[in-house]
């Protein structure tokens, strides 16, 4: 492959140029997808990722001489920004596709609740089309379907065209899927069983039929966790019972207003209504019970045992109904069954607190359920919101993304934090023999990103009340020194409060403070970012945020907004009954030394990783990045970042003349 990109294996690469990185990694990218593998890329923010990702995979994919249908690309992606990207990208291949080789199709799909102004939950029915006779319908659907595959559009276009022409845009994108060369879509697609299950078999896409390329996918580790991490109160038992009285209600009125008999559904509801008011008093005093064990161990949350929760449904449900199943599982199980038949009206803006308590609580069992036997599922009790609570935490992803992996024709996963990306193919349960992972190279600057470490601060508990002030001494020198907008992120909230309050009122500073609060909407945190670009010119902002947080992680900071990132102290997992659970079934799957960095450093380290990849976007960019944190000199600290990263130690002095220096050229 040449630097104009001009051979048969860049006939789908967007742009004129190709940097070194790219065609290293398209290179790769195709030969590991034409044998049905995997590629798991560890590619620094700006290299072109996802030009270099489509081109391997639409090669890979036209190439493709194994089944007699060319294999679906199904794009995954966390953000939204991300799916105009790559709408965009494939735009410009199109446009450099010479003539005889056909244009790409793509469909963008976001979800349900994000493209029809109101779905029923009761029903799954949108109230898009109104009024619309079928006909009319059919018609509408097949002009916008039309629409999508002549060009890539992105999801905002689906949205209006559908909205002002009383067309479900939703169901028209899922009808319009299979016949589209890309799917850009949520993770959830693929790997939320249920999800995946219900779409893409009604999408005409077959997973043993298509290649996935999986963005940012240092998070489907835990998006994979998440889509299995179900929580129950005390509260929701009792709202649950209101539910099932309200529906038993609603089908009383039904029968009574048509004259008809008892309907099988009103007996089942009539059924739930005496299990779940026979459970009402022993999951009391269950919850009670664990309440007082937590207690005596002086800590926040306490494990349980799966098989202990189910036995309280078992024991509470056992005899209450004549001709029951005799068997806790069966009789479980049809519990289950009852519960997710409740429907309610719902309030349209109601929360996830609000929301169905039957179904809530149907989920919870059907996962304990099914990892009943499995040590890879941990139960967790805690008072944290002053309401005794129970939640699931699946601990290894794998036991998802093994039969995922296994079933679909080769993926490219890749992330500027995937390191290393041999970890990522263990806890993803990745195929190793048909797995190359791969760490690129940026053709960035190094000196227009240089690195100090702190050797004289930590956050470390047993150091942290000594590290304060002397944090606070390097913050303020940079904060002085920089000709610009500066980001400061902590490890915690708590923390970040303590930082914060020190420069709330900064007097000697023209620059204007910005802080993240806990649960901002996305309107708030785009807000914040309009300020940074206004204050750019007029002295800069300084925005105070968390580690792991919506603007160390989930923000963009284009046209090189941000001019230095202070990073603080090394964001450990807090001991808790999860990392516990977590660190002692990842020492029994692989060995203690993998367990502690899989389960805390790594991820602890790449969330720093993270958010140095904020403030550099295009080659062109220039920030100075400092890391408040002598831990990270340590060789087992220091292991886990990217070995092509140049460092130099600092302390308050050196970073006010290094940051000073920086500017000054």
């Amino acid at each position: 492959m040449s630097g104009s990109a001009t051979d048969n294996s860049a006939i789908f690469f967007a742009h004129e140029e190709v940097r070194e990185s790219q065609i290293e990694m398209i290179s790769d990218g195709i030969d590991i997808l034409s044998e049905g593998g995997f590629l798991l890329a560890a590619a620094p923010t700006g290299i072109g990722k996802t030009a270099a990702a489509l081109a391997s995979s639409l090669q890979a994919s036209f190439d493709n001489n194994l089944s007699p249908e060319r294999p679906k690309i199904i794009f995954m992606t966390g953000r939204q920004s991300q799916h105009r990207i790559v709408v965009d990208t494939v735009r410009k291949i199109n446009s450099r596709i010479p003539d005889g080789v056909p244009k790409i199709t793509l469909v963008d799909l976001i979800g349900r609740e994000g493209m029809c102004e109101y779905v029923d939950r009761s029903t799954g029915r949108c109230n898009c089309e109104g009024e619309i006779v079928e006909e009319s319908r059919k018609t509408r659907r097949s002009d916008m379907r039309k629409k999508l595959l002549e060009q890539p559009r992105h999801v905002d276009w689906s949205v209006k065209y559908g909205r002002a022409r009383k067309v479900c845009s939703w169901a028209t994108a899922r009808m319009s899927a299979g016949h589209a060369d890309i799917l850009v879509c949520d993770y959830n697609h693929v790997f939320v069983e249920d999800v995946r299950e219900a779409s893409l078999p009604a999408m005409g896409i077959e997973l043993e039929n298509s290649i996935l390329i999986v963005d940012e996918a240092h998070n489907l580790p835990d998006r994979i966790r998440s889509g299995l991490e179900r929580r129950v109160t005390d509260d929701v038992f009792r709202r649950a019972l209101d539910n099932i009285e309200e529906y038993k209600g609603n089908l009383e009125k039904i029968d009574s207003k048509l004259e008809l008999p008892e309907s099988s559904q009103l007996m089942d509801v009539q059924s739930l209504e005496k299990q779940v008011k026979a459970l009402q008093e022993p999951m009391n005093n269950w919850l009670q019970k664990k309440k007082l064990e937590n207690e005596k161990t002086k800590g926040d949350d306490l494990r349980i045992s799966t098989q202990d929760f189910l036995d309280v449904f078992s024991r509470a449900t056992e005899g209450v109904l004549e001709g029951d199943e005799t068997d806790e599982i069966s009789r479980i199980l049809l519990m289950i069954r009852r519960l997710f038949s409740v429907t309610i009206d719902e309030e349209e803006d109601a929360d996830d607190e609000e929301q169905n308590d039957c179904t809530r609580i149907a989920e919870m069992l059907e996962i304990c359920i099914k990892f009943r036997s499995s040590s890879a599922l941990s139960l967790v009790f805690d008072e944290l919101l002053d309401s005794p609570r129970i939640t699931c935490h699946l601990l290894d992803p794998s036991v998802v993304g093994k039969l995922v992996f296994e079933r679909c024709r080769g993926s490219i996963l890749m992330s500027g934090t995937l390191f290393p990306p041999e970890m990522y193919s263990d806890i993803l349960g990745i195929p190793m023999t048909k797995s190359v992972c791969k760490i690129y190279s940026s053709d960035f600057p190094i000196e227009n990103r240089p690195v100090l470490i702190a050797s004289d601060v930590t956050s470390k508990y047993t150091e942290r009340e000594v590290s304060i002030p002397v944090i606070g001494q390097h913050v303020r020198a940079v904060i002085e020194n920089t000709n610009g907008n500066v980001a400061i992120f902590a490890p915690s909230y708590s923390m970040l409060e303590r930082i914060h309050s020190d420069f709330e009122n900064l007097g000697w500073s023209s620059k204007i403070i910005l802080k993240e609060e806990q649960r901002m909407s996305k309107g708030r945190v785009e807000s914040m970012i309009s300020k940074l670009y206004e204050q750019k010119e007029m002295g800069g902002a300084v925005i105070f945020g968390v580690l792991n947080g919506k603007l160390s992680e989930g923000v963009d900071y284009s046209d090189n907004i941000l001019d230095a990132l202070v990073c603080i102290g090394l964001p450990l997992a807090p001991p808790s009954a999860k990392q516990d659970a977590l660190i002692e079934y990842f020492t029994n799957k692989f060995d203690r030394n993998r367990a502690w960095k899989y389960a805390s450093l790594q991820p602890a380290v790449n969330s720093i990783l993270q958010a140095l990849g904020r403030p550099i976007r295009k080659k062109q960019d220039r920030a100075i990045i400092v890391l408040l944190e002598k831990r990270i000199l340590e060789r087992r600290v220091s292991d886990c970042m990217p070995s092509m990263m140049k460092m130099q130690t600092s302390n308050p002095s050196r970073t006010a003349e290094r940051v000073k220096a920086f500017f000054d050229i």
